[in-house]
């Protein structure tokens, strides 16, 4: 009988080193190493669209927007990871001795795949939490026109709104910006379009 093999478990200066030197994008998670898999047209699009619109709509404002390649650490729960787009208020707050990661964003889009849903709503969402600065959260479904907003009102309170229709506009709460689900998933092709229950 076959035995399981032992993962190996890196240090977060390891990872740093492995990372620094790698090709790939990859996400530290308490010491195990995750190849961090490229994106769907759908979701590079998607990524692209919110993006452009909000570094464009808080241009000369007080924030810094970025997509998919800038690293954030989470030292409560030992992780490095890479958002589909976040941002910061004010100063960069940059890890020790580190100039490439971040620690304070204040909301965070993430675009969801059929692989990553879950950990990205359930898991990903409680990690996100445990940042001081995080305010809102976005999902964005890639499959389907579907987002979910969540934004702090509390030290343990958010509120949660959807959105279904092209028409809709999401309103952000933690920035004064705004965005229709029409922009969101212009040029999108979704291969089956899933109808909602009301």
């Amino acid at each position: 009988m076959a035995q399981a093999q032992e993962k190996k478990l890196y240090t977060p200066s390891e990872y740093l080193e492995f990372e620094v030197n790698s090709e790939e994008r990859h996400e530290y998670i308490n010491g195990e190493v995750i190849c961090v898999t490229g994106g769907t047209p759908n979701h590079n699009q998607i990524t692209g669209n919110f993006y452009a619109s909000l570094n464009f709509g808080l241009k000369r404002q007080p924030y810094r927007v970025f997509v998919a390649d800038q690293r954030i650490w989470i030292p409560q729960r030992r992780i490095y990871t890479y958002p589909d787009v976040m941002v910061v208020q004010g100063d960069l707050q940059l890890q020790q001795g580190r100039k490439d990661t971040i620690l304070n964003p204040l909301m965070i889009v993430e675009v969801l795949s059929k692989s990553t849903r879950s950990y990205d709503k359930d898991e990903k969402f409680s990690v996100y939490r445990t940042i001081p600065t995080f305010q809102e959260y976005i999902l964005i479904d890639q499959y389907t026109m579907q987002v979910e907003q969540y934004f702090k009102t509390g030290k343990n309170s958010w509120t949660f709104s959807e959105y279904y229709d092209a028409n809709e506009t999401v309103s952000l709460n933690s920035i004064n910006f705004e965005i229709s689900l029409e922009d969101i998933y212009d040029k999108v092709e979704f291969e089956n379009i899933e109808v909602k229950d009301s």
